[in-house]
């Protein structure tokens, strides 16, 4: 991630890890499994080395917090609508 400059790597910490763990909640129809995948993916990232400062963890933590609340709400809020049989 040295290639990209310091603004657009905040701003990848700030959106991206809250819209995976979205994405992956409605692909996988569970909140834990998108959490956990999405984790599995940064953790694999900072593994390879793309990302160096302790800050930029930080703010993909607090994203992925936000991300998961969103998608709990979300499923809440729609069996709220949609009761089972």
């Amino acid at each position: 991630m040295e290639s990209l400059s310091l603004t657009t790597q905040i701003i990848l910490a700030i959106f991206a890890p809250a819209a995976l763990v979205v994405l992956f909640t409605r692909i996988t129809f569970n909140h834990y499994v998108a959490l956990i995948l999405t984790v599995a993916l940064f953790a694999a990232s900072v593994y390879a080395g793309y990302t160096h400062r302790w800050w930029i963890y930080m703010i993909d933590a607090a994203s992925l917090t936000i991300g998961f609340w969103y998608s709990t709400h979300m499923k809440t809020s729609k069996n709220k609508k949609n009761p089972p049989l």
